[in-house]
């Protein structure tokens, strides 16, 4: 467990996952013990969205790309970089065609093993400033990669009507629960404001767009992302890659609470 702390602003993250970010006590992140979902955060790698339905194959330029829902990133553990008092970072690395094993498999997959033929390497930082929490990703690897992004942590809600605000849009929580599953898209926007009890805003750099997800009243996922995968059909999700051309590439999140 890592601790860090700055004035009235501190964190918990445990093996990567951020588990509390408190501002004069008051706790934004989801409990995972709550109901709703049983993570506080986590990312989408190198696919964003499901491929149940291409069975679970996605075209790449190389090789076989045998990936469930969200990618196979979150199947790796992170291993702790270095940290102190107002940062930390965490990294996972990959080495092209090592098979995973998938642990949705059996009960919420058909597909017992993943597999990606491109080698990367994928850092999380954090750094805790005097008035925000801002998270990191940096992405290294094999020359032209394809690759979606996406972060998807999970905040608390405890207002009896909360709203999702972008400068041109507002979304209320029946709204979002309504899109079920595929989530309500928020497109072509770096910054959105998640109006609670108390309000965060969320201001990406990176990114081109979010996510609004949540199952339950007392939670939402707010996940800023690079593609928006129910656009296409599943076996068109290559549609929506990136690719890595630049020996490093970096995407930003600021978790910044209002007075």
């Amino acid at each position: 467990m890592v601790t860090l702390k700055n004035g009235s602003h501190s964190v918990l993250i445990n093996q990567g996952e951020l588990i509390s970010y408190k501002e004069n006590n008051y706790e934004f992140i989801h409990q995972k013990d709550s109901p709703g979902w049983g993570h506080s955060d986590t990312e989408m790698f190198p696919i964003i969205g499901p491929t149940e339905d291409a069975n679970y194959r996605v075209q790449v330029p190389k090789g076989n790309a045998i990936q469930d829902q969200h990618g196979l990133l979150r199947e790796l553990d992170y291993t702790t970089d270095s940290a102190d008092e107002h940062s930390a970072t965490f990294s996972k690395e990959y080495k092209a065609g090592t098979v995973v094993e998938n642990s949705k498999y059996p009960k919420r997959s058909r597909v017992p093993r993943l597999i990606w033929p491109f080698n990367f390497r994928f850092e999380k930082r954090f750094e805790l400033l005097n008035d925000r929490l801002e998270i990191s990703f940096i992405i290294s690897g094999d020359k032209d990669m394809p690759y979606m992004l996406g972060y998807h942590p999970a905040f608390q809600l405890r207002s009896a009507s909360p709203r999702v605000v972008t400068d041109n849009s507002s979304y209320s929580l029946d709204e979002i629960m309504a899109a079920g599953d595929t989530a309500l898209q928020v497109a072509e926007t770096e910054r959105i404001t998640l109006a609670d009890e108390r309000e965060l805003e969320l201001k990406t750099s990176g990114f081109r767009h979010f996510m609004l997800w949540s199952p339950v009243t007392n939670m939402i996922c707010v996940e800023p992302i690079t593609f928006y995968p129910y656009a296409v059909e599943q076996q068109f999700l290559h549609e929506g890659f990136m690719h890595l051309n630049e020996p490093k590439i970096e995407f930003k999140i600021g978790l910044i609470p209002k007075k």
